[in-house]
């Protein structure tokens, strides 16, 4: 069974007209996106039938967190003030209701909290308790906004990120955690929060595999697979070990226009490696 691919729009999202991207994705091969997820920065019909126009189909909204957006700093689901948790829980159901809209099926969520001024995100650490005590204020919110989403028939997944962007959930451990304590939460892993954080590419996605419902690829220097030293045969052996049949998005960070011969190089690295496990 093949792996199916996506790539995310918000890799190109300051760069150029989207019509120019749509056309330069379309010419590569790709006919699948996943959507960044600025609800009120977007006219939804007006995308959407842009979007239809390149025969495009959505597969999800990428939650736009932390420094990824000018509004991410708000988005604090961990905070210990109540305005940023209200604000990030209507966040995240303007969210379902935009997935919902484009015909997509998954949303990722990641934990932020409040800043921490003593935390050295090069050496500080917070212990097992410490990042339980704080995850748990979240379940009846995550509960809450996963029961919401299931009756759309989206999928509400947590990623965990590497530790120089949050500390409280920046792995699978964390994650797992949450999963297990929240009713139909998912979860969603991401290759360059993974070489940072997990000791076994392999080992993490055979253990995550009843919850695993999306993946992000990015090599370690958030380039296309095959532009660092990520090992993507260990990745995608163990999805095929899982029978892991949900989708796949490439997120790379596009610094200028002109990056058509790098997606085709990454796209052809991971179909190549794939072809081994046909």
């Amino acid at each position: 069974m093949h792996l199916t691919y996506s790539i995310t729009l918000s890799s190109f999202s300051s760069i150029e007209d989207i019509y120019v991207t749509l056309e330069k994705l379309a010419d590569i091969g790709f006919n699948q996106l996943e959507m960044f997820g600025e609800p009120d920065e977007i006219d939804l019909k007006f995308m959407n039938d842009i979007i239809l126009s390149f025969n495009f189909k959505i597969i999800g909204i990428t939650g736009m967190w932390g420094k990824i957006s000018p509004m991410g700093w708000k988005r604090r689901i961990l905070s210990n003030d109540i305005s940023f948790r209200k604000y990030s829980e209507n966040y995240v159901i303007k969210c379902i209701e935009m997935c919902n809209y484009f015909g997509g099926d998954k949303i990722n969520v990641c934990l932020f909290a409040d800043p921490l001024d003593w935390f050295d995100s090069n050496h500080g650490f917070i212990s097992h308790n410490d990042k339980k005590n704080k995850l748990s204020k979240s379940f009846s919110m995550l509960t809450d906004l996963a029961n919401r989403s299931k009756e759309y028939g989206i999928n509400l997944l947590i990623e965990p990120l590497n530790r120089y962007s949050t500390p409280f959930c920046s792995n699978l451990e964390d994650s797992l955690f949450m999963v297990e304590h929240c009713e139909n939460l998912g979860i969603m892993l991401d290759t360059y929060h993974m070489n940072i954080e997990e000791d076994s590419f392999k080992n993490t996605i055979i253990m995550s595999k009843n919850f695993l419902h999306h993946l992000h690829f990015a090599d370690n220097n958030r380039k296309m697979p095959g532009f660092g030293h990520i090992d993507f045969d260990s990745i995608i052996s163990a999805l095929k070990e899982i029978s892991y049949s949900e989708t796949i998005s490439y997120e790379p960070t596009i610094l200028n226009m002109e990056y058509k011969k790098d997606l085709i190089f990454g796209k052809n690295y991971i179909e190549k490696i794939e072809s081994k496990y046909d």
